[in-house]
């Protein structure tokens, strides 16, 4: 067996020896984990990593290779990939090219051999926090003070900078119904398409979009998207949803999206120890008692009081809760037609069981415009 070339190293001073996999260089962010056994390709490129060192807990990654069609953005998003086996060889009739090629392409710098089993204990134990790969080439000192030196997650405005810099729309899938804006804090491509295979025109706008913008468009619905960051950093939208609102026009948000709903009432988040992330995690749908498997990438969640109130927010109610630790996993507003959901519906990777939101959304819309 070669000896360690490369190495990952935590601000707590945790240590952990591997070969290097993709680009060469430094790469520095928070280190988190992802449950997920497959799906490691729309990982890598889902918006809601940026600024993130991502470990995949399953033992062997890269056996599929990839391909340009299960993207979720058009290049990858993660500061740094870590995994405990790279598959030298990959099999499908799909792939393009292997996952070493991949992440050397796009300049992504990982790791592989590393022990993700005791790096994930060691995460879950201690939360998710700074962390940095290099090769032998760089001195641990040397390394340790650049990751003193990066941002905490806390207080970050990932979202603006991973939005798209221009609108640009989806058509409708067929007869077109309604008109969405979607607003991008670092959506996925497989949200837009959901909605356009309901029949809905999507424009996908700028975090950056004013609420007046927003308002002189007149949309059916309003669609607010995943992101990387804190929430209590993405201000701006807030406006929009509160306005919309008002005007009764129908809301829907996921991940980062359901945190800036809850703020928008009056509700508040916090960052959990080492957040949630992966195709598994079970919620619970208070309105029936059926369980639904989720998949999750957060590190933020909104702060739950008692039943199914939320503290600061009394027209905001909890409708979903998260079976493993209790979090607050959906909310609905009690008058207006607005509704969110921390995981991720458009199941990108992961379980289909919640695909059912987005003709909800749909349905709101029809009894919006029938009024």
């Amino acid at each position: 067996m070669q000896p360690p070339d490369a190495y990952l190293l935590l601000e707590d001073g945790r240590r952990f020896g591997g070969r290097r996999l993709g680009a060469s260089g430094v790469a520095l962010g928070e280190v988190v984990f992802n449950t997920a056994m497959t799906g490691y390709q729309e990982v890598l490129t889902d918006p809601s990593y940026a600024g993130q060192l991502v470990c995949m807990t399953y033992p062997l990654i890269g056996n599929y290779g990839v391909n340009p069609e299960d993207q979720e953005s058009g290049r990858p998003q993660v500061a740094g990939f870590i995994v405990r086996e790279a598959s030298g060889a990959y099999s499908s009739w799909r792939a393009r090219e292997s996952l070493q090629q991949y992440l050397t392409r796009h300049g992504v710098v990982g790791i592989t051999e590393v022990d993700t089993r005791a790096l994930t204990r060691h995460i879950r134990s201690a939360g998710a926090m700074r962390g940095g790969i290099s090769g032998g080439e760089v001195a641990e000192g040397e390394l340790m003070a650049r990751i003193l030196a990066h941002p905490r997650m806390e207080g970050l405005d990932l979202a603006c900078a991973v939005s798209t810099p221009e609108r640009y729309e989806v058509a409708a899938a067929g007869e077109r119904r309604y008109r969405v804006l979607a607003y991008d804090f670092g959506v996925k491509s497989h949200s837009p398409r959901l909605l356009a295979e309901r029949g809905c025109h999507v424009t996908v706008i700028p975090g950056t979009t004013t609420a007046d913008e927003i308002l002189a468009d007149h949309p059916d619905g309003l669609f607010i998207s995943n992101g990387p960051g804190d929430p209590q950093a993405v201000q701006h939208a807030i406006d929009a949803i509160q306005r919309l609102a008002e005007r009764g026009t129908p809301v829907f948000g996921i991940c980062l999206g359901h945190q800036l709903i809850a703020r928008a009432f009056g509700g508040s988040t916090y960052k959990l120890l080492y957040g949630h992330r992966g195709g598994n995690h079970p919620v619970l749908r208070l309105e029936d008692g059926k369980v639904e498997i989720t998949s999750q990438n957060h590190g933020f969640a909104v702060r739950g009081g008692e039943g199914d109130e939320i503290p600061g927010a009394p027209g905001l109610k909890v409708t979903h809760v998260n079976l493993n630790d209790g979090t607050v996993e959906g909310l609905a507003h009690r008058e207006r037609p607005v509704f969110s959901v921390q995981y991720h519906p458009e199941a990108a990777p992961g379980p289909h069981d919640s695909r059912y939101l987005f003709d909800r959304f749909v349905e709101l819309m029809a009894k919006a415009s029938s009024r």
